[in-house]
């Protein structure tokens, strides 16, 4: 079982920025493909960005291209989303989740909220 926390939510005014961190709780962590999906109230939840195991291939939604970036630490079994130039409709909550490498097996975290507004 691996367990996933998010932080780094909170208000924001539009064009500001901020970090989004995902803690996982296993040994393990490099063997799992990262991403963060968002889910907007009245929406379906959406990918926002992926990342493989070792960092070398990064996927975008196109609504967030040129404005967020996804990265991770192996070494901190952590991934990251720096989230610039953030938008009212990037208003959601924001889930980690972890898709082991060898399976279809994956593993959600409960979410951080994101709110953007003046």
């Amino acid at each position: 079982q691996v367990q996933l926390v998010e932080s780094g939510g909170g208000l924001v005014q539009p064009g500001g920025s901020l970090s989004l961190a995902c803690v996982a709780s296993v040994s393990t962590f490099n063997m799992y493909h990262m991403s963060w999906h968002r889910q907007a109230p009245g929406k379906e939840r959406e990918l926002v960005a992926s990342i493989t195991t070792n960092g070398g291939r990064i996927n975008y939604a196109d609504s967030v291209k040129g404005r967020f970036t996804i990265s991770r630490d192996n070494a901190k079994n952590s991934v990251y989303l720096q989230m610039n130039s953030l938008k009212p409709e990037d208003t959601a909550v924001y889930y980690c989740r972890a898709v082991a490498s060898w399976s279809v097996v994956d593993y959600w975290g409960k979410g951080t909220l994101v709110t953007v507004s003046a």
